[in-house]
């Protein structure tokens, strides 16, 4: 029944019934209408030519941490040696020893910046440790999230919400040799 009504339309075309043009062409003579047409570049000019605007410059993504070890830290190519915090744009020497150190008066100086940071990335060394809860509850007071990692995951968190012009500090202690990334140089 179908072909039967196909057909019946196909001789109705061509003999100009329901053609609104002269011309007679069969009902699927056009490559749009077919499922087996495949675009190319010849079809359209815009596939034969490529144009990018640039529209604003981007400025620096600020202080990236590119490498560290069980020594310390290569930030902007800037070596650090030990424990450091990294308060864009300034990097400072920090003066804990492991995480047991951590307490609210060692990180006393992430939440007296201007303006505020909004988070505060600790890398605690080789492994995630647990950190003291009156600190917690400090930063929480002072309204700064925090996010405690091992230090090689914790460099890359700092990197990404730094790229991303996120107001982030980091705290960071260097993991043991084991894990430590190490860039060969030749």
């Amino acid at each position: 029944m179908a072909a039967a009504v196909r057909t019946r339309l196909l001789l109705q075309r061509s003999t100009g019934g329901f053609l609104l043009s002269q011309r007679a062409a069969p009902a699927f003579s056009s490559p749009f209408l077919c499922r087996a047409h495949r675009l190319e570049p010849g079809d359209d000019e815009l596939y034969q030519r490529t144009t990018v605007s640039v529209i604003k410059n981007e400025a620096d993504s600020g202080i990236l941490i590119h490498s560290y070890s069980s020594a310390g830290f290569n930030i902007d190519g800037n070596r650090v040696f030990g424990p450091c915090a990294v308060i864009p744009p300034a990097i400072l020497q920090w003066n804990v020893g492991s995480y047991k150190d951590i307490t609210e008066e060692s990180i006393s100086l992430f939440h007296m910046l201007e303006p505020p940071i909004e988070i505060l990335v600790l890398g605690t060394g080789t492994r995630v440790e647990r950190i003291d809860p009156s600190v917690f509850a400090l930063l929480k007071r002072k309204r700064i999230a925090v996010e405690v990692q091992d230090t090689p995951n914790a460099c890359a968190t700092f990197n990404f919400l730094n790229t991303e012009r996120r107001l982030v500090a980091a705290g960071l202690i260097p993991p043991s040799h084991s894990t430590a990334l190490e860039v060969k140089q030749d």
